[in-house]
């Protein structure tokens, strides 16, 4: 379990960067940036060998990783429109 966290705290930063970066683009309606969240997270995770842990555990920490890059979103996204 400790693998699996600290892998999805290695990856969210690069989750959400690429998130933001599509974010940038406006090609994508922001209501689907947390689903692209989710699935750069599980690429990501099915990518990263650099932890010695199952493929399982890897897909685990990608989406932790993704939803975690999406809670960041919608943290930043609630901070910058508060009433």
């Amino acid at each position: 379990m400790f693998d699996i966290l600290l892998m999805a705290t290695a990856v969210v930063a690069v989750t959400n960067g690429i998130v933001q970066a599509i974010k940038q683009t406006k090609l994508i309606p922001s209501r689907f940036l947390p689903i692209i969240a989710i699935v750069a997270g599980l690429i990501l995770g099915s990518t990263a060998s650099f932890f010695n842990i199952s493929l399982i555990e890897r897909l685990w920490a990608g989406m932790i990783s993704g939803l975690a890059a999406t809670g960041l979103f919608e943290l930043g996204k609630n901070f910058n429109h508060k009433d």
